[in-house]
């Protein structure tokens, strides 16, 4: 069944970590960096995206580095937030892929 494993994603904060994911494994402060969330929502969201085994962790000195749990997931979300951008309505409501992600997004949707 497809859609539980895709109900985490209809969180705009968790759609924004998984956008910020796509780019690359980031800890938990880099997450707080690039979504503007407090470490307390990051932790929160993180560990429902885990919970939904959409994103993996690993230990790397005092610090846990978040990745997707595959490649394949990357870019379909990355596409998806790109095609709610291609209306006003979209461009008001979508959460943006973190600076310099515009490329990435461009390549996602071209896939």
């Amino acid at each position: 069944m497809l859609a539980p494993l895709l109900k985490p994603l209809s969180d705009e904060n968790r759609l924004m970590i998984v956008l910020t994911l796509a780019a690359g494994a980031c800890s938990n402060k880099k997450l707080q960096e690039a979504t503007g969330l407090s470490q307390a929502l990051v932790s929160h969201h993180v560990a429902a995206l885990r919970e939904a085994r959409l994103i993996s962790v690993r230990a790397e000195g005092r610090s846990n580095i978040y990745e997707l749990c595959c490649e394949q997931l990357a870019a379909p979300v990355q596409w998806l937030a790109h095609l709610a951008t291609l209306t006003p309505e979209g461009q008001k409501a979508c959460c943006t892929a973190p600076a310099g992600d515009d490329q990435a997004l461009a390549e996602g949707a071209a896939r």
